[in-house]
């Protein structure tokens, strides 16, 4: 019967929560930047002509329909090649945020898209300029709208931290890996890597529901 251990895991300690400093860092930073890109792309696709429109279109289409790990070789890997020499980690990060952008800004368009045209038309009519319109009027009332389809965007981020490890991040994936190649405990590191990203989906989960919340009371006042 086979038994684990999680003894030598103790000894690591220090590496682990290194690693996993690191994968929370790298996620931070992918959906800040994701989620302000997605934004501005939003807003160009919805409010520019039909030339950039379709730029940004390509751009999305193409982020959205190749995988995340081909995206972060070309930009590793590739970018020395065109001038642009980044760190693992920045590279890392970059990626990310670039590849979740293309799904925020899909999930923003849904969202300013779901806001009834009268009441933009209210806003002209009042004076209010194009900025003023949708900081005031659309973005309030889409956040209650989107808060789930973000929040599971968020998590799944989240998840693709661990494909980091390829390029040498030394994240948690990578970081519980070498241990369990070096030590031969397999197992117990895997059980390790799925217990936190357990925990980390569960707080995002529980804060995603409280943002839900406060979104829907604020669009009741």
């Amino acid at each position: 019967m086979m038994t684990v251990d999680f003894s030598l895991i103790s000894q690591y300690g220090g590496q682990i929560l290194n690693g996993f400093g690191i994968t929370i860092l790298s996620w931070l930073g992918a959906v800040v930047l994701g989620m302000v890109l997605g934004f501005v792309i939003a807003v160009l696709q919805l409010f520019t002509g039909r030339w950039l429109r379709a730029v940004l279109r390509v751009y999305i289409e193409i982020l959205r329909t190749t995988p995340f790990l081909v995206q972060l070789f070309i930009l590793y890997y590739g970018g020395p090649n065109i001038g642009l020499s980044l760190s693992a980690l920045d590279a890392g990060i970059v990626a990310l945020a670039l590849y979740g952008s293309a799904y925020f800004a899909e999930i923003f368009r849904s969202g300013f898209l779901s806001v009834p045209h009268g009441q933009i038309e209210a806003a002209d009519c009042l004076g209010m300029s194009r900025i003023s319109t949708i900081w005031r009027v659309q973005l309030p009332q889409m956040l209650v709208i989107i808060t789930p389809a973000l929040i599971n965007m968020i998590i799944i981020l989240s998840k693709e931290t661990s494909v980091l490890s390829i390029i040498t991040v030394p994240e948690l994936t990578a970081v519980l890996t070498q241990i369990g190649s070096e030590q031969f405990i397999y197992v117990e590191t895997t059980l390790v890597l799925c217990v936190c990203y357990l925990l980390l989906v569960a707080v995002t989960q529980k804060l995603g529901g409280w943002a839900e919340l406060k979104a829907s009371h604020y669009l009741q006042r």
